[in-house]
C-alpha cells in the first residue's frame, strides 16, 4: 500500500501530513461511533419502564428543566437498500401507518404522563427507514399529535430524514408548512454502478432539483448523505461524486464509511464481498473526498461532518459549543431526548433506553398501556465521567484536566492513569499532543478521533470482541 497524503482539517494553508501504510494498519479495527457512551451494545434487560419513569420524575423535580430533543423513529421502507443498518420494515403496503401512528400517540400519551404535557422541545427529528413513506396526511396527523403533547419552542430545529425517491417539489413545501426547517438527502453514491450494486437507484438530476426546490421554500439547512466504501466504487467514479456533491452546494455533508456486517445485517449478504473496495482504496477515498470539501469551502466539523463555514454547525465548532447525540454532530446541548417508535433510544438523566425493536413487540406493549422500553443502562459515576471525557475529545478535540476536575470531583491525573500512559503511544505516531493540563487531538489525529476516544471507553478495554462496530476507516 502506498503512502496516502492527507489535508489539514481546515483551509487555511499547513503543512501536509503522511499517515503511512504501518498507522493505516494499526488504527483499521472496528470501533463504536460514540453517539453515546456508555454504547448501545451495553444496554441490559434489566433497565425497562419502571427505571424509566423514575429518571423521568427525577427531571420533573429538578429546577428549570431545559428543553427536551425528540425524536420519532418511522420504520418502513418501499424496497431495501443493500447497505443498510437501521431498524426497518420493508412493505409497500402503506396502509400499515394507520396502526403505527395510533401507536406512536399512545406512546407520547405515556411519556407525557411521566414529563407533563406541554414540554418545551427545541430539537425535533424524523427517521427511519423512510420518514416520507408517510404521505402528507399522514405527516400532518403526527405533527398534530407532536403539538399536542409537547410545545414545539420558536426557532427550534426541526429535521427530517428524506429518501429523494419519495418527494416532490410539492412534498417539500408540505414539510415547510409543517414546520420542518432542515432537511437530509440520502445520496450515497451518484454512480449507476454502484447504485445498482446497492438496490438504490437514483439520479443526480432529480437531486439537484429538489436541492434547488428546498432553497428556493426557504428550508434553513440542507444535508446530503454519502457513503464511501460501497461494492464497485472506486477513487475515480467517488471523487466524481464528490465533485457532483460540491456542485449542489449543500449547506451539510456527512461522510459515513460503509460498514459491511452480513452477520448482523440481513440486506448486507446481498453484497458480494468481491465487489467491495480495498482497505487502501477506502481511504483513498476518504482522503480524496475530505480534500475536495475543503477546497470548496466547507469546514472539516469532525468524523464524519462537513458544513459551509455559516452553517450553524460550522459556527458551534468555532464557538466550542458542539455536542454529540444519537444523530451524530449537532448543535443542540447534551438534553434529555424522548424517544418515540420502534427501536428508538432515548436519554433521560443519567439513562438511556431503547424500545422494542420489532412492531409485533412494540404495539403488544402499548396495547398493555406500558411503555415499549425493553432495555437500556442507568449510568454509573464511571460512566458518567468517560463520558464527558470522550464528548470532549470527540466534540472539542481537545481534554481540558481541570473541566473534568471541576465537573466530576476526580484527580485527571490519577484516575486516568493507564488511559494517559496510552496516550504516550498515541502522541508518538502523530494522533494526540500531551500537555501539562490538557490532551489535544492533532489534525492527523481527527482522522482517528474514534481510536483516541476508545482509549477511555473501560467497557470496550475490558472486551476486546469489537465485531459489532463498523471499521473506523
Amino acid at each position: 500500500m502506498s503512502e496516502v497524503l492527507c489535508p489539514p482539517t481546515s483551509a487555511a494553508a499547513a503543512p501536509e501530513f503522511q499517515i503511512t501504510p504501518e498507522l493505516l494498519q494499526r488504527f483499521d479495527v472496528a470501533g463504536p461511533r460514540y453517539t453515546s457512551y456508555p454504547t448501545a451494545d451495553r444496554f441490559v434487560e434489566a433497565f425497562g419502564e419502571v427505571d424509566y419513569a423514575h429518571a423521568a420524575r427525577l427531571r420533573v423535580q429538578g429546577a428549570a428543566a431545559a428543553p427536551l430533543s425528540v425524536y420519532v423513529h418511522i420504520p418502513f421502507c418501499e424496497s431495501v437498500c443493500y447497505y443498510c443498518a437501521c431498524n426497518k420494515v420493508v412493505t409497500k403496503d402503506h396502509g400499515r401507518s394507520t396502526a403505527y401512528l395510533d401507536a406512536l400517540e399512545k406512546e407520547m400519551a405515556l411519556h407525557t404522563a411521566l414529563l407533563g404535557v406541554g414540554q418545551s422541545v427545541s430539537q425535533l427529528h424524523l427517521g427511519g427507514g423512510t420518514p416520507t413513506f408517510l404521505n402528507d396526511g399522514e405527516l400532518s396527523r403526527l405533527l398534530a399529535a407532536l403539538r399536542h403533547h409537547f410545545k414545539i419552542a420558536p426557532g427550534a430545529e426541526m429535521s427530517i430524514e428524506v429518501d429523494p425517491r419519495t418527494v416532490t417539489r410539492e412534498r417539500l413545501q408540505h414539510l415547510a408548512q409543517l414546520g420542518f426547517n432542515r432537511l437530509s438527502f440520502g445520496v450515497q453514491d451518484f454512480d449507476e454502478d454502484v447504485q445498482r450494486a446497492v438496490h438504490r437507484v437514483q439520479s443526480f438530476e432529480s437531486v439537484r432539483f429538489l436541492i434547488e426546490a428546498a432553497r428556493e421554500i426557504g428550508f434553513e439547512s440542507v444535508n446530503v448523505d454519502l457513503i464511501y466504501g460501497l461494492p464497485k466504487q472506486n477513487p475515480v467514479s467517488f471523487a466524481k461524486t464528490v465533485a457532483q456533491v460540491n456542485s449542489l452546494r449543500p449547506d451539510r455533508i456527512a461522510l459515513y464509511s460503509y460498514a459491511h456486517l452480513p452477520q448482523r445485517f440481513k440486506p448486507q449478504r446481498r453484497i458480494s464481498t468481491e465487489e467491495l473496495p480495498a482497505a487502501g482504496q477506502k481511504v483513498g477515498m476518504l482522503s480524496n473526498a475530505i480534500a475536495a470539501f475543503l477546497a470548496a469551502g466547507y469546514v472539516y466539523i469532525g468524523m464524519d461532518h462537513f458544513a459551509l463555514p455559516d452553517d450553524a454547525l460550522a459556527v458551534a465548532k468555532r464557538q466550542g459549543r458542539l455536542h454529540r447525540n444519537f444523530q451524530g454532530y449537532s448543535t443542540q446541548p447534551d438534553c434529555d431526548l424522548v424517544a418515540l417508535g420502534v427501536s428508538a433510544i432515548g436519554h433521560i438523566g443519567a439513562t438511556y433506553s431503547q424500545n422494542a425493536k420489532t412492531l409485533p413487540e412494540y404495539y403488544d406493549a402499548l396495547a398493555q398501556g406500558q411503555l415499549p422500553i425493553v432495555r437500556g443502562l442507568a449510568l454509573t459515576r464511571d460512566d458518567l465521567v468517560r463520558r464527558a471525557v470522550i464528548m470532549a475529545l470527540m466534540c472539542q478535540g481537545r481534554l481540558e484536566f481541570e473541566s473534568i476536575e471541576l465537573s466530576h470531583l476526580v484527580d485527571v491525573r490519577e484516575y486516568f492513569r493507564s488511559e494517559l500512559a496510552q496516550m504516550e503511544a498515541l502522541a508518538e505516531q502523530g494522533l494526540v499532543e500531551i500537555e501539562p493540563n490538557a490532551l489535544q487531538v492533532t489534525r492527523m489525529g481527527w482522522y482517528f478521533v474514534r481510536a483516541v476516544a476508545m482509549v477511555f471507553d473501560r467497557h470496550l478495554q475490558a472486551d476486546r470482541q469489537r465485531e459489532r462496530f463498523s471499521r473506523i476507516i
